[in-house]
């Protein structure tokens, strides 16, 4: 790495999002809420769909390893950020900087493609209905969970190598509440628009490709919605994709806006805003849209109520 001629200290300095102003200090405290709904709610997930048989099919699987990509998403950023303001150190060394990234990158390439086979599952779902134990049977979807995981780690080990391998120097101070690499780029001394071409290639294949997977499985989906002859079925098929078109549309639409802009046309407020936005709100939308509505996890938690109160 070549840091040897350059005035770098082993530690960076996160200049956060928050001050200690009373605007803020309630901001803080709803994303700490934020925090425990979406922790609570993703950990609650992933022990119903663990505990109970009858939700061990494919489709709550791939809702189990949504949860757990969601728990250690703002698992990485929001502990960090919350010790260095509540303790007023700023400062993160090397070796934490480079695993935030590693896990950060990793989780959300992950996530990316497992939206996609979430997508597809329910267009199998519903629009191959009898064919469903083949096209989406348990070796099938476990090739497409390891697979969004093995896409996703190779991601972060590229971006992670990459990015530490540039020269940084100054004040080392990163416009971020956490260790992201276009707001880690700025403080390079060397030129980095060779790597800003390559993460937008790279972009394109983990946001572009998943997205396009999603909107062909919906429109298919939706066309057989409008078919249907029953009107409240309609009604409950609309409301479903809606919900879950429009979580995926902030998330993938956050991860473009951060991702796939050059490091010059940047706004330091602006990217803290939106990487708050979808790696702290949506870990605690999704169990919210894609699980705990639905009627097969609610009498799971019912069921799990009971036997704990039975248990007494």
């Amino acid at each position: 790495m070549a840091w040897e001629n350059e005035n770098f200290t082993s530690n960076f300095i996160l200049l956060g999002i928050f001050n200690y102003s009373p605007t803020h200090i309630f901001l803080f405290s709803l994303v700490l809420g934020i925090f425990s709904v979406a922790f609570m709610g993703n950990t609650a997930m992933i022990l119903l769909i663990y505990l109970d048989t009858h939700l061990h099919t494919p489709m709550y699987f791939l809702l189990s390893q949504l949860s757990v990509m969601d728990l250690m998403l703002i698992c990485t950023t929001v502990p960090k950020m919350a010790f260095n303001y509540l303790s007023g150190r700023k400062s993160i060394s090397l070796a934490s900087c480079g695993t935030q990234i590693f896990f950060y990158v990793s989780l959300l390439g992950a996530e990316c493609f497992l939206l996609a086979a979430m997508a597809y599952d329910r267009y199998v779902a519903i629009c191959h209905p009898l064919r469903y134990s083949t096209l989406m049977s348990h070796k099938i979807c476990g090739l497409m969970v390891i697979s969004s995981w093995i896409v996703g780690s190779l991601d972060g080990i590229i971006v992670i190598i990459v990015a530490l391998s540039f020269p940084y120097c100054g004040a080392q101070e990163i416009p971020h509440f956490f260790c992201d690499v276009p707001a880690l780029l700025t403080l390079s001394c060397t030129n980095t628009s060779l790597f800003e071409r390559l993460m937008f290639i790279c972009c394109v294949i983990m946001l572009l490709f998943p997205v396009a997977v999603i909107t062909a499985s919906y429109a298919h989906v939706l066309l057989a919605v409008i078919h249907m002859g029953s009107g409240e079925s309609r009604r409950k098929a609309f409301a479903t994709c809606s919900s879950h078109l429009m979580v995926v549309g902030m998330y993938y639409g956050a991860a473009m806006f951060i991702y796939m802009r050059p490091v010059s046309d940047r706004s330091p407020t602006q990217d803290k805003m939106v990487s708050a936005f979808y790696t702290i709100l949506t870990p605690m939308l999704n169990p919210l849209i894609y699980s705990l509505r639905n009627k097969e996890v609610a009498r799971a938690f019912r069921m799990l109520l009971g036997r704990g109160k039975s248990g007494e």
